[in-house]
């Protein structure tokens, strides 16, 4: 039975959010040029981006690299930070969409509320090699070994940088850290005191309001607390008519910065949320009719709680002691999933000898999952529990101080479902200069095999009527995905006013995971044919990622990137061609990026965004060009009253194919538009 809901029409959408967006439009044009004026002395008060020349902007300071604070610009890895600054005036309303732009990530809407995100390849949406923190907790999820992007939120407002490392992190990190890391670093809750509300509404984000208050605690302590909610609208299919995948999320938290004395401060911090998603699905089912297509309600809950104390010794010695609890639950094409994970990390940084800086650490992880199982997905065992005990060091050696620094690490790491792993790794960097680094790294890094890969059972349809199925098994005996990967760079101010940013790449891989045909269980429900998950891949990716940033004058900067990726992937032994083909056509050749960014007369901004990106070769999706703009002005000191229009090039476009996972249909990206009032006191 079909359950499907008619759309509503587009019209009646682009007028609604147009008339809201051209009153708030209006509204600006219409306001004083005096309280402009006031609005241009603010900003002085606090600066831009735009208002730093490159040199301190390559000063700026990074931890992922190191996990210790060190100049972006000596960074011996392929390093992007996203400032907060950036975010905001990205336009964009979600953090998987602000990723976009940044060298060697692919970015792809699958539908309203579904992303592919990767680095460096194998892009699709369980992609399963990409590292993602938020605050140093792991928002990486066990099932599928990939990233729920659709829960992964914050206000912008108190977001201070995301710093994305492309290339293996698992010297630090750990497993599957393979292709890269993604680190959400948020501001101090001392850095947002007072009052902040903004609201607005359009097309696709038909409303979203969010509202943050920051207080001091006593003497030495600072907190902060904050709410938001936003509804958004449906998709669309390749004709035009709605997808029916509208899909609403509110969310919670606080954060508390106590400085316990001159040496030790302590961190607490939490976040709730709660949603629902819509989906038109066709699920395979143990009765007649036997396929069902249907529009399903799917809700996401969960929460989370971590604290973090930092002793600070001396200038070369720091002790940080980090815990966090997370549950979440969600139903969403799979069975209703219960997931509760516990993390300790225990971190020194000393220097032990002269031009030594050395960090260790160790580290605890249980996660107890528990889910409900359906016909078409399956887990077995139901239950599971698993832990995760790991140890690094990292020691930089100063071989000509101040000049040539060489950083050697390891990590070592036991998870039940391959027991040790050993990820090691060397970095060499080179400063002839201040304004100049070169780089150059080699490291293994592996990827654990995932919950799923082991355990799980889907049932497809393996004809029209829906009466014969085909099965995907997990297999136990599956090993983990291994990485040796080849870097250099090149990072430098060219002049006072542009700097550049190089990176080249070879990686090396070996048991990447394939499906290979096998018996069928003899388990119910019988099936005519099944595949079975194995470790029957191989290959190479190479490219190439240039970044440049440009200060045209004082009040303009322009930012460019370029990705190239080449991936050979092939089958060293069973049969499985299919797999390495669609591996192989997930992620673009080319992309290219370009971002304005102008502070106008009168507290007036105007930033402006291109982007391309190449086809997809399975499945097929074609090339497309996308461009964004935003148009806010500081009216005061408290009020700012902007207008965003994204994907303006066409009326809708591909960027991904169907996903086989949640048996959904291939949607698009539509043109939108949408205003925003924020307000601070």
């Amino acid at each position: 039975m079909n359950t499907l809901m008619p759309p509503r029409p587009l019209a009646a959408q682009l007028d609604r959010a147009g008339v809201l967006s051209l009153t708030l439009l209006a509204l600006t044009l219409g306001m004083p040029a005096a309280r402009a004026d006031s609005a241009l002395e603010s900003a002085t008060k606090n600066p831009s981006i735009c208002d730093f020349d490159l040199e301190q902007l390559m000063r700026v300071k990074v931890i992922s690299v190191s996990k210790r604070e060190e100049e972006l610009s000596a960074a011996p890895a392929a390093i992007y930070v996203i400032s907060g600054e950036d975010l905001q005036r990205s336009g964009v309303t979600t953090l998987a969409d602000a990723l976009r732009g940044v060298p060697g990530l692919d970015v792809a809407r699958i539908d309203a509320h579904r992303w592919a995100v990767s680095s460096r390849g194998f892009n699709n949406e369980l992609a399963s090699k990409l590292l993602v923190l938020d605050d140093g907790r792991s928002v990486y999820t066990p099932l599928f070994s990939g990233v729920y992007w659709d829960t992964f939120d914050r206000m912008f407002e108190d977001v201070d940088r995301i710093e994305v490392i492309r290339g293996p992190g698992a010297t630090l990190w750990g497993a599957n850290a393979v292709n890269g890391v993604i680190n959400l670093i948020s501001k101090s809750a001392k850095d947002t005191q007072g009052l902040l509300f903004s609201a607005g509404g359009g097309t696709e984000e038909e409303g979203f309001v969010s509202a943050r208050y920051g207080g001091k605690i006593g003497d030495n302590a600072y907190a902060r607390v904050y709410g938001k909610f936003f509804n958004r609208d449906e998709s669309v299919l390749a004709n035009g008519t709605g997808a029916n995948d509208d899909w609403w999320m509110s969310r919670g938290g606080f954060r508390v910065d106590w400085d316990v004395n001159d040496t030790s401060l302590m961190t607490f911090q939490g976040d709730v949320y709660d949603g629902m998603e819509h989906q038109v699905r066709t699920e395979v089912i143990a009765t007649s009719p036997y396929l069902v297509t249907a529009r399903h309600t799917d809700h996401v809950e969960g929460g989370n709680l971590l604290a973090r104390w930092t002793r600070t010794f001396s200038p070369d010695s720091e002790l940080s002691l980090q815990t966090y609890y997370d549950h979440s639950e969600r139903e969403s094409g799979l069975p209703l999933e219960r997931r509760d994970l516990f993390d300790l990390d225990l971190q020194h940084r000393c220097s032990l000898v002269p031009r030594n800086v050395a960090v260790w650490g160790v580290g605890y992880r249980l996660t107890a999952d528990d889910v409900d199982n359906s016909f078409a997905v399956s887990l077995n065992p139901d239950r599971r529990t698993t832990h995760v005990f790991s140890a690094f060091i990292q020691d930089e050696i100063a071989v000509v101080e101040d000049c040539l620094h060489l950083t050697l690490g390891t990590k070592l790491e036991h998870n039940d479902f391959t027991a040790w792993e050993v990820q090691p790794g060397a970095r060499l960097a080179w400063t002839p200069c201040e304004s100049q680094t070169f780089w150059a790294s080699i490291s293994r890094a592996v990827r654990t095999p995932s919950r799923a890969e082991d355990d799980v059972r889907l049932n497809f349809p393996a004809d029209a009527t829906g009466t014969n199925l085909f099965s995907i098994l997990g297999d136990r005996s599956g090993l983990s995905e291994e990485l040796i990967a080849y870097e250099i760079g090149y990072r430098a101010v060219l002049n006072p006013k542009v700097s550049v940013d190089l990176a080249l790449f070879y990686n090396d891989y070996e048991h990447l995971r394939s499906l290979e045909p096998v018996t069928p269980p003899a388990t119910p429900p019988p099936a005519l044919f099944a595949l079975a998950s194995a470790n029957n891949l191989a290959g190479e990716t190479q490219g190439a990622e240039l970044s440049l940033r440009a200060h045209v004058v004082e009040w303009w900067e322009l930012t460019g990137s370029y990705t190239y990726l080449h991936q050979s992937l092939r089958a060293v032994a069973g049969f499985d061609a299919t797999t390495a083909a669609t591996l192989e056509g997930s992620a673009p050749q080319h992309q290219f990026s370009l971002r304005s960014q102008m502070n106008l007369p009168r507290g007036w901004q105007f930033d402006a965004g291109l982007r391309y990106v190449d086809q997809l070769s399975n499945p097929h999706v074609p090339s497309y060009i996308t461009f964004d703009v935003r148009l806010a002005w500081q009216v005061n000191d408290r009020l700012q009253i902007s207008v965003v229009g994204r994907d303006l090039a066409e009326s809708q476009h591909a960027e991904f194919g169907a996903s086989p996972v949640s048996a959904a249909p291939a949607t698009e990206v539509e043109r939108s538009v949408y205003g925003k009032l924020t307000w601070r006191f």
